[in-house]
């Protein structure tokens, strides 16, 4: 029986992937910030719901060990922990620009330094990280989050050679739009009141993308299935696109100039 590590798990995608993955007969190690919040998960069989904060490294230890005595073993690190900020970069504070990179790409990070040596003893593992197709392409106003993003897929491409010969695979999920809480927990809103060139293009830019991601996005459960495909399709591709949008941006990326699609783009969100 094959066991995953989630972070990220009280919400959204990294929830759907717990519960899809205990469907399927895995064990599962849920992890978040809060576990005390959490009432659905720990009474599943085959889940352990752990206390993991990905910018916390004394959590990330502990919830590894917990999941290791409870199972024998993780076969499987999602890393799904991470948010968006939003708003003119002008605006973004040193503390706000920090805090992107230290959840989105700090955090995957550690916890791939943390099942590293794990791995290389049982001589085989898979690390998924949760990108998105923005970390190929870029919009308006996510700056930082595309920063972010495009980072992550150029460490995970990298890190797919580094670790094939101990056969350890990486692969990297691509999400589109998708419905879970953009604009609550998932949003951080850079505030730039005083910034008034930005205000009207802010506030059009942000009503265009939750009307996206009400008219477009997937489900969390169809990404959860699309990751699950990445955990046990047993190959070694390396990307994994989610979602018809998801499809959709990046062959209008590869069919297109750079100006063309930039373009696009802007008029995208006039």
């Amino acid at each position: 029986m094959k066991t995953i590590l989630i972070t990220g798990a009280s919400s959204g995608i990294g929830r759907a992937a717990a519960l899809y993955f205990q469907e399927q007969g895995w064990n599962v190690i849920a992890t978040m910030r809060s576990p005390e919040k959490e009432t659905e998960l720990g009474r599943l069989d085959r889940v352990l719901v752990s206390r993991l904060d990905v910018v916390r490294e004394e959590t990330i230890q502990e919830a590894l060990s917990q999941g290791i005595a409870r199972f024998g073993t993780i076969d499987v690190l999602l890393n799904n922990a991470g948010y968006a900020a939003f708003g003119a970069f002008e605006g973004a504070s040193e503390e706000q620009i920090h805090r992107q990179f230290d959840v989105n790409v700090f955090g995957v990070f550690r916890m791939t330094q943390a099942i590293l040596p794990h791995f290389r003893a049982n001589q085989e593992g898979t690390i998924i990280n949760v990108s998105s197709i923005g970390g190929r392409v870029a919009f308006p106003l996510l700056t930082l989050y595309h920063a972010s993003k495009w980072a992550l897929e150029g460490f995970s491409e990298s890190l797919y050679y580094e670790l094939a010969g101990l056969k350890i695979r990486v692969k990297v999920v691509e999400p589109g739009n998708v419905h879970t809480d953009f604009t609550g927990r998932s949003l951080d809103l850079i505030r730039s009141d005083s910034l008034e060139a930005y205000k009207d293009y802010t506030e059009t830019v942000l009503q265009k993308q939750v009307e996206s991601f009400q008219a477009n996005g997937s489900s969390p459960e169809l990404i959860a299935r699309t990751i699950y495909r990445a955990a046990s399709d047993g190959t070694d591709q390396f990307r994994y696109l989610a979602g018809e949008d998801a499809e959709f941006v990046m062959n209008m990326r590869r069919e297109r100039t750079d100006a063309e699609f930039m373009s696009w783009i802007a008029g995208s969100f006039r």
